[in-house]
């Protein structure tokens, strides 16, 4: 049979293991102080670390008087504690007992004091910080020339944009000498007229990177007139140079990267705004050539010349009318004075002549329609269809048909 325990059988075991081991029981260990919280309940957590790992701690309330200073992130302390196992979670951790603050914490210290002094001068203010420029093509380097740091930067920087030049100058960075010799570095290439200067190096105890902490460093950065990266140490290290610098970067590898493009990228976002630009420029063209023919529609309609003729042809159908209406007009006046041409031709004495008749006037012209108008001897106009005859009156009869009777017309 195969032996099963529970987790909590396993976790009291450890824990067990921990207990029996005396040089756990009473244990120095010196460390960097980082994620330091004061929990309400008095207790403190925290964690120690160095270049290779870290280790959670707690110190209890019942043990704050092994304490004679408030922690803070980034002190290095030595620890007096216990290791053991937390069974609930399965972690271990060291159960402080006393702290004490170590030679690097005295330089914690400083450290904070002229963090203090310069950020009331205004020299960690966002205001004065230069921005990096997007396209470089001259970066100077403060570091030292041998080791990983200066390998990472020129390795990650020709792999980036093997076209950008890397000015390198060869500084002291830790020890008797590395202050001037990082100031002298920065000036110089602030001289040579480069585009951003990276100033750092690789990981170290806080002793080891002591020179970019001193005042007279964060001064030259700051006076600097080239944009300075301040790549020191790793991601979890912060000095002044990183505070006063403008733009800080976690490493050295990183600060490579944030100084200088990556070529095939530029070249392809160069491609894409060409062909972007290239759209942009056709439907500019396409719109101006149709705002184009609009406005030439516009100046058609709007030309005297096409004003003219629009009135010429206005007039022309105004002429057409009025000829039509005259015509009209006419053609009706016509068919009236037929009308009356007819009339008048009933009534016209010359038609009742051509049929025979004769018209009979007095001297004076006037009509005779009666025989009581005349008497006999008297002078007559008889008017026929092709003259006048003239005539005496011989006698009169009541009635033509009886013209014995009455006499005759001579």
């Amino acid at each position: 049979m195969r032996s099963v325990y529970t987790v909590r059988q396993v976790n009291a075991y450890i824990k067990n293991m921990f207990t029996q081991d005396f040089m756990l029981n009473r244990i120095y260990v010196r460390g960097e102080v980082s994620n330091c919280k004061y929990h309400t309940s008095g207790h403190i957590y925290f964690s120690l670390k160095d270049e290779s790992g870290t280790i959670a701690c707690v110190m209890f309330a019942g043990s704050r008087s092994g304490l004679s200073f408030r922690m803070q992130s980034g002190q290095t302390v030595i620890v007096l504690g216990s290791i053991s196992v937390y069974e609930r979670d399965g972690k271990y951790q060291l159960y402080a007992k006393e702290i004490l603050l170590d030679g690097a914490g005295l330089l914690y210290e400083r450290f904070e004091a002229l963090k203090r002094e310069l950020e009331e001068m205004g020299m960690f203010a966002p205001e004065y910080k230069q921005p990096i420029p997007a396209y470089v093509r001259r970066v100077g380097i403060v570091t030292a020339p041998t080791g990983a740091a200066v390998r990472d930067i020129i390795n990650i920087a020709r792999r980036r944009n093997p076209y950008v030049q890397l000015i390198l100058y060869p500084a002291l960075v830790q020890g008797e000498g590395a202050v001037s010799s990082i100031i002298r570095g920065i000036r110089m290439l602030e001289e040579q007229q480069v585009d951003v200067i990276i100033a750092g190096r690789g990981g170290g105890s806080i002793e080891d990177l002591w020179a970019f902490n001193e005042e007279a460093v964060a001064r030259a950065i700051f006076d600097c007139g080239v944009p300075v990266i301040s790549a020191v140490g790793h991601e979890t290290d912060t000095l002044i140079s990183d505070f006063v610098a403008d733009l800080r970067a976690p490493t050295p590898s990183a600060a490579a990267e944030l100084a200088v493009y990556e070529y095939a990228a530029a070249e392809a976002r160069k491609k894409e705004y060409e062909l972007q630009l290239k759209r942009l420029m056709a439907q500019k063209l396409r719109e101006q050539r149709q705002r184009l023919e609009q406005l030439s529609v516009r100046l058609r309609y709007a030309h005297p010349r096409q004003k003219l003729n629009d009135r010429r042809q206005y007039a022309s159908d105004l002429e057409t009318r009025l000829r039509g209406q005259m015509e009209r007009r006419l053609e009706t006046c016509r068919h009236k004075l037929a009308i009356y041409i007819e009339k008048m031709n009933g009534l016209s004495p010359l038609k009742k002549l051509n049929q025979g008749y004769s018209y009979v006037a007095d001297r004076t012209g006037g009509a005779v329609r009666s025989i009581s108008q005349v008497k006999p001897g008297d002078e007559l106009l008889i008017y026929v269809s092709d003259g006048i005859v003239d005539a005496q009156v011989g006698g009169t009869s009541p009635s033509l048909t009886d013209r014995e009777a009455g006499g005759s017309i001579r």
